[in-house]
């Protein structure tokens, strides 16, 4: 009776917290994220991935992303346009709670709303800020029932892009991004933390579960100096890059 007593206590003081820091949010809908793009990148080279998920021919160029949560996806460039965390919530009440309670009330805040909430040290951002703007693209397979789903992050900071390779290799330019994120670096140096809120944009790829997996999947890569050593092996000599030595970093099998 007492466990149950201060679980109650605690959920009806996170709910006040929510009501008093976090501003009213529509549900998710096709209405956010806006229409967006992340710059367009290529990689000159072939990389040592298996047929199923090889990059297609010598040259892969992204260009014209565009955000969007329906189906279908506009051409065109438009640039970066986040939700800002002040549309999310009052700063000013936010200044005056700790770190911990912060974290806990943004986790909690995203749950079931059709988005990801998660939280990390602003050294550890710091860290992948550095190691990404050497760095940008990384390849990460996504268990499933039956095998795995390669998928191709591009991390630039304050954003991180996930598509599938498989996607593009149908559609080419036109491939739409399948999860986004933002990091909001408003308390990191208040507070040591830094904020991130995921969007998956197409829901219909990703379930919350897999997409957050991911998210924290490829940031193991970039703050791992172990694995680390894989990414800038993708990135500056790709034609040693071994997709194989993912799979056993993740303890996945080698199909």
């Amino acid at each position: 009776m007492q466990r149950l007593t201060s679980r109650i206590t605690t959920t009806a003081k996170v709910s006040s917290l929510l009501r008093t820091i976090l501003l009213n949010e529509a549900p998710s809908s096709s209405s956010w994220p806006p229409s967006r793009c992340f710059s367009t990148f290529s990689l000159q080279q072939r990389f040592k991935i298996p047929q199923t998920v090889a990059i297609p021919g010598d040259l892969v160029k992204w260009s014209s992303l565009v955000f969007c949560r329906t189906s279908r996806c506009a051409s065109g460039f438009k640039p970066l346009e986040p939700k800002p965390l002040d549309s999310i919530m009052d700063l000013n009440r936010a200044n005056n709670r700790s770190p911990e309670d912060l974290a806990s009330i943004w986790d909690d805040y995203h749950l079931g709303r059709g988005h990801i909430g998660l939280t990390m040290k602003a050294k550890l951002y710091h860290l992948l800020e550095q190691r990404s703007s050497d760095c940008r693209y990384f390849v990460v397979p996504l268990w499933r029932v039956s095998g795995y789903t390669t998928m191709f992050a591009q991390v630039q900071l304050p954003y991180v892009l996930f598509t599938g390779l498989e996607d593009y290799k149908a559609r080419g330019t036109q491939a739409s991004p399948y999860f986004t994120a933002t990091f909001y670096t408003d308390f990191a140096e208040s507070k040591d933390l830094v904020l991130i809120r995921g969007d998956i944009v197409f829901t219909s790829k990703l379930t919350d579960e897999e997409a957050k997996w991911l998210l924290e999947t490829t940031q193991s890569f970039y703050l791992n100096d172990v694995r680390y050593k894989l990414v800038e092996c993708f990135n500056k000599e790709p034609r040693e890059f071994e997709f194989k030595d993912v799979l056993r970093a993740l303890d996945m099998p080698i199909l």
